[in-house]
């Protein structure tokens, strides 16, 4: 990779440290983003390409809504389940200063507020919590 590439991936991933450091763990303890930095890069590349891989898999099937919710909105809900998790605030804490993975609420969260795709799917108002206005992109 070039100069320009690198300084280029830097920024783009400074994104993704500054926004997961504002994540608030719990009480006054944030996450690292520096530490969760490569884990949060990970997931969200996870995410980008799994969406990818569901839509040309799907092209040609009829996917219609079940128990209201369309394809799209299925595949985020699927996605989010993965990380399905109850911490204690004592764990939380531990972990936020050893665990190089983000708390799961923001392994999740922290992934889909970066995919256009989220936002379309649910039709969150640009610039709410879930659509914010800047948005992380790496690649």
């Amino acid at each position: 990779m070039d100069e320009g590439g690198c300084a280029t991936f830097k920024e783009r991933t400074q994104c993704i440290e500054d926004q997961y450091s504002q994540y608030v763990v719990v009480d006054d303890v944030r996450v690292n983003g520096k530490l969760t930095l490569g884990e949060n890069i990970a997931d969200l590349g996870g995410a980008i390409l799994a969406y990818i891989a569901w839509k040309s898999a799907a092209k040609d099937k009829q996917g219609g809504s079940i128990d209201s919710f369309t394809p799209e909105q299925r595949f985020f809900i699927g996605f989010a389940q993965w990380a399905c998790a109850n911490e204690r605030p004592e764990e939380l804490r531990l972990r936020a200063v050893s665990d190089p993975h983000a708390p799961a609420e923001y392994r999740i969260n922290g992934v889909v507020v970066n995919m256009p795709e989220f936002q379309k799917a649910f039709n969150c108002t640009i610039g709410s919590a879930m659509a914010p206005l800047k948005r992380c992109r790496v690649w």
